[in-house]
């Protein structure tokens, strides 16, 4: 499999690093800790959930020259810089030199899919299949379309690099989502994300996928690092 010429750094939770040859990008930082590098740095937050958003962010732009911020448009701010933007579902955008689409969510929000620096990534923030045991069954039956319908649109990407739900609390239904994606889409590296502290969901997703033909990234603890 080609090296993509990136380097990843999972911060907590949902929220990573990625670094590519022009630029650092910050995906869904709430907590944990995190050093920002000197470079273009670009802060995506995909909805308000307070596990995917933290205002500290903005605090980042005291110190550092030449950030931005692309946020969803159900995050309401009492201020809006021209470092700032916008942005809804299924709308694209240009920033420097960085291709943003945005999807859907299952949840709230959006779904990134960025072209940085010929890299292709995808980010599902909150969109995934989500089954939940104490759901009825007519729920799940209309979680599982609703899913579905959305990544319809999202075929025919080429994604390199896919960030996606894997949540140990949907219980024996965690793979779900990731497994369909995965076979829908057939990303060449997919992270998984949204699992907390129970870290091992990330091994027990590997063994139930096998050989899948995606790369699949096993993260074994909070500020793990690793190149693709």
């Amino acid at each position: 499999m080609n090296k993509l010429n990136v380097k990843v750094e999972h911060i907590y939770h949902s929220g990573f690093t990625v670094e590519t040859e022009n630029y650092f990008l910050v995906i869904d930082y709430y907590k944990g800790n995190i050093k920002l590098r000197d470079k273009k740095t670009i802060v995506f937050v995909s909805h308000g959930h307070r596990d995917h958003f933290n205002e500290e962010i903005f605090k980042w732009n005291d110190n550092k020259k030449d950030i931005d911020y692309v946020l969803s448009s159900d995050i309401e701010l009492d201020f809006k810089p021209n470092y700032i933007h916008i942005i809804e579902p299924y709308e694209e955008m240009v920033l420097d030199k960085i291709n943003i689409k945005t999807f859907g969510s299952t949840d709230l929000g959006v779904s990134f899919l960025l072209n940085v620096d010929n890299i292709n990534i995808f980010y599902a923030g909150d969109l995934n299949w989500w089954h939940w045991e104490s759901n009825s069954e007519e729920d799940n039956l209309n979680e599982e379309k609703i899913f579905k319908e959305e990544i319809e649109k999202i075929k025919g990407a080429n994604i390199d690099l896919a960030f996606f739900p894997v949540d140990p609390r949907l219980g024996s239904a965690f793979y779900y989502g990731g497994k369909y994606f995965i076979e829908e889409l057939k990303p060449k590296y997919f992270v998984p994300m949204h699992f907390g502290d129970k870290l091992s969901v990330t091994s027990d997703f590997i063994h139930k996928m096998g050989d899948c033909g995606t790369k699949i990234v096993e993260i074994k603890e909070h500020n793990q690092e690793f190149s693709l």
